[in-house]
């Protein structure tokens, strides 16, 4: 084996190791590619560097990325999710999973204006985690659902996965946020009819609200209080994604659009005021400049990688592998899954999918439809042991009746069902591919 292919395992090697170790991600990225760089090429190589650094921060989408972590902060300050929550809750009425239902769909309105994992999900654990438990929900399950649940913002649009997938697959965000509609609604309706058949399986483990509970609100004050809470975040959703899936605005505008749509709904709730404005530019701040570091510093690594000769020793490997293109497609989503435990999906974007790219493109898979397919197994690596984010936040608010290993155990079966959605994306491609067609993308 040549020596500069020696070099390209020790590089992804060394990122391993590093990140183990616990150096931050960034800088595990930096260091990797500029020591196995350095010793392949010398300095010569990162006289390209400057351009690849100007190419990111000029790129004129990635702007939508600040933008829309604005929005997703300034509604959680809102505190939307704190009557939605309950509002739901007795619409479900006497339905059995009706308030674990009411968990999917707040998580799924949440992901699709906030699209933050960590604020959905404390915000669900804190609203509805006692609750459920003092009306007598499954620990494991109520844990199970406020975690999927709120990972949901990391398929639905606007997302930043598929704006980062957008930028690294050389794709339109408005195509692949068009792609995700329908795989994002898909996997909302499994995690909601698993509730529903729990609830006539094993109706122990999902009681009802009681009737008495539910009578001492007057249906007409229901009504108006679903008219309220309801009907900004709907219209937040819709202003956003059907401007940039009408083709009416650019995902930079439509991104701009939704801040200061936020900023609406966060005064029409009577909760904003400049501290809370001030809290909300300092979180944005910090959230865009840890994305925009890590992919800066992504540009080194690939850099290195791809000049010694990295490319060709995963094409060669890859050759090896059975079953031609759609071999290669699993085997990916394979990879992606397994490091989907130890790391976070910013770093398996940035590594595992530019070395897949040219490969699917030789062999003329749809690029869209397997940004679909590795959004989906990206949104796992939030739930999958011992790693997984949305453990360590639900871990962060639970009760204390409610152990670490009750989470763990209760995602199991979510991750199964985020499985299986994978599985129906992948055999029926039209799930992600119609709604692109059908607009003419």
């Amino acid at each position: 084996m040549p020596v500069n292919e020696i070099l390209a395992l020790c590089c992804i090697g060394s990122f391993f190791v590093l990140l183990f170790v616990g150096v931050p991600v960034a800088l595990t990225l930096a260091i990797s590619g500029f020591v196995f760089g350095w010793l392949g090429f010398g300095t010569g190589l990162f006289n390209l560097l400057p351009a690849r650094i100007y190419g990111v921060t000029a790129n004129y989408t990635l702007i939508a990325i600040p933008l829309f972590v604005f929005m997703g902060v300034m509604l959680e300050k809102s505190r939307m999710a704190d009557e939605l929550m309950e509002v739901i809750g007795y619409l479900a009425g006497g339905l059995r999973g009706g308030m674990g239902l009411g968990i999917v769909l707040v998580g799924m309105l949440m992901g699709a204006t906030t699209g933050i994992v960590g604020a959905t999900i404390v915000t669900l654990g804190l609203l509805t985690l006692p609750t459920l438990l003092k009306r007598g929900y499954d620990k494991r399950l109520s844990c199970g659902a406020i975690c999927a649940s709120g990972t949901l913002g990391q398929l639905i649009p606007p997302s930043t996965i598929l704006i980062l997938l957008a930028d690294i697959m050389g794709q339109s965000v408005g195509t692949l946020f068009a792609a995700a509609v329908m795989p994002g609604l898909l996997l909302t309706a499994i995690l909601g009819a698993y509730i529903l058949l729990v609830g006539v399986f094993k109706p122990e483990m999902v009681p009802p609200i009681p009737l008495a509970e539910r009578q001492a609100l007057p249906r007409r004050e229901l009504w108006m209080k679903t008219l309220k809470v309801g009907v900004p975040p709907i219209a937040l959703v819709l202003a956003v994604l059907g401007s940039i899936i009408g083709g009416v605005a650019a995902p930079t505008e439509a991104a701009s659009m939704g801040a200061v749509g936020s900023i609406l709904v966060a005064a029409v709730a009577g909760r904003l005021s400049m501290k809370t404005l001030v809290d909300v530019v300092n979180s944005t701040a910090r959230i865009t400049a840890m994305m925009f570091s890590i992919l800066i510093c992504s540009q080194v690594f690939a850099l290195s990688f791809r000049g010694l000769g990295g490319e060709r020793l995963v094409h060669d490997a890859f050759e090896m592998v059975p079953g031609g293109s759609t071999g290669m497609l699993i085997f990916m989503l394979a990879i992606i899954f397994v490091l989907g435990f130890f790391i976070e999906w910013i770093e398996i974007s940035y590594i595992v999918v530019p070395m897949f790219l040219p490969l699917m493109i030789a062999d003329g898979v749809n690029i869209v439809w397997a940004a679909s397919l590795i959004a989906v197994v990206l949104q796992t690596s939030f739930l999958t042991p011992p790693f997984g984010w949305a453990l360590f936040y639900l871990r962060g608010v639970a009760p204390p009746e409610v152990s670490t290993l009750d989470i763990y155990k209760g995602v199991v079966p979510f991750i199964g069902l985020q499985l299986v959605a994978l599985l129906v994306v992948f055999f029926f491609p039209g799930v992600a591919t119609w709604l692109p067609t059908a607009i003419g993308w």
